[in-house]
């Protein structure tokens, strides 16, 4: 029997009748429907292993929403495909005026599959003591514990020491985080499809404090300075880790991608234009007068 997840943000209304609608469908077509008990509905399953065999993942909700989906579809090897409540939603592919023609997508197998790349990340002590591990789609924040200090740090990239300097955080991540929270640190936009990892300085206090873009087989080792200087290790927002001081932070790719179902043929760059509204027409594109002329 074919098998659907659904993640729903449940707190609104109008996201647990659109989900409640999408699962009668997907059920009336022959599908199995789960959710987890804390989404109410179809068949409840355990948090543990809820995507394993599934066909799909359906996510309802914002960019939030999605993050907390994959927790669940990423190790089971299970495409997402979100349908947007949230504000900009880069990660959703559907909005919900267009739930049917999304539904009928799913139940036909019309839609390709992207592979993400992922973040591999270690907490480890000062002598080298792994405290532990976890993973991230969008960045792996380094932040300070306590906002009266400033956080010194110490960046290497493959065993070579890079930068040294005072800061809020620094982020690590990958493209498809690239218009996340590294967009509002001041990183680069980077299309999904490179194959690359960022580290992007957050506030920090120093005149060489650019985002870097680094091979996607590079590792890079993020050291707290000072014996009472602790920190805070944030992934995706979701999964933080303390990090004691003088510990350290080791980034990699992730071994596992998140895979992403496309029901659209948009590419990134129009992507982009919808979701941050950019202008691509000036004033040169008005009736063809030269703007410079007074005559």
């Amino acid at each position: 029997m074919r098998a659907a997840l659904i993640v729903a943000h449940t707190t609104r209304y109008e996201i647990t009748c659109m989900a409640a609608d999408a699962a009668t469908q997907l059920r009336a077509a022959g599908f199995e429907v789960r959710m987890l008990a804390c989404d109410t509905a179809a068949t409840v399953v355990p948090d543990q292993g809820a995507a394993d065999g599934a066909e799909i993942v359906l996510v309802f909700g914002g960019d939030g929403t999605f993050l907390r989906a994959a927790e669940f579809a990423r190790p089971a090897g299970v495409p997402m495909l979100g349908v947007n409540f949230g504000h900009v939603g880069f990660l959703a592919e559907s909005d919900p005026e267009a739930l049917p023609s999304t539904v009928k997508a799913v139940l036909d197998g019309r839609y390709e599959v992207e592979e993400r790349t992922t973040l591999d990340v270690e907490v480890s002590a000062q002598h080298g003591t792994v405290l532990a591990s976890s993973w991230a789609l969008n960045e792996a924040s380094v932040e300070k514990s306590t906002r009266e200090r400033i956080l010194e740090l110490a960046v290497a990239v493959d065993g070579r020491p890079l930068l040294r300097f005072g800061c809020d955080g620094l982020l690590c991540s990958t493209p498809t985080g690239s218009t996340a929270y590294a967009y509002s640190a001041g990183g680069p936009i980077v299309w999904p499809n490179v194959d690359a990892l960022l580290v992007v300085p957050n506030a920090a206090h120093a005149l060489f404090a650019r985002p870097i873009v680094v091979s996607p087989q590079s590792v890079i080792d993020v050291q707290l300075l000072g014996d009472d200087h602790p920190g805070v290790l944030a992934c995706d927002g979701r999964r933080s880790v303390d990090i004691p001081p003088r510990g350290r932070v080791r980034v990699r790719r992730g071994a596992q991608p998140v895979r992403i179902a496309r029901i659209h043929d948009w590419s990134f760059g129009e992507r982009l234009v919808t979701k941050f509204q950019l202008p691509v027409r000036s004033f040169r594109d008005g009736d063809g007068a030269d703007p410079r002329r007074n005559d």
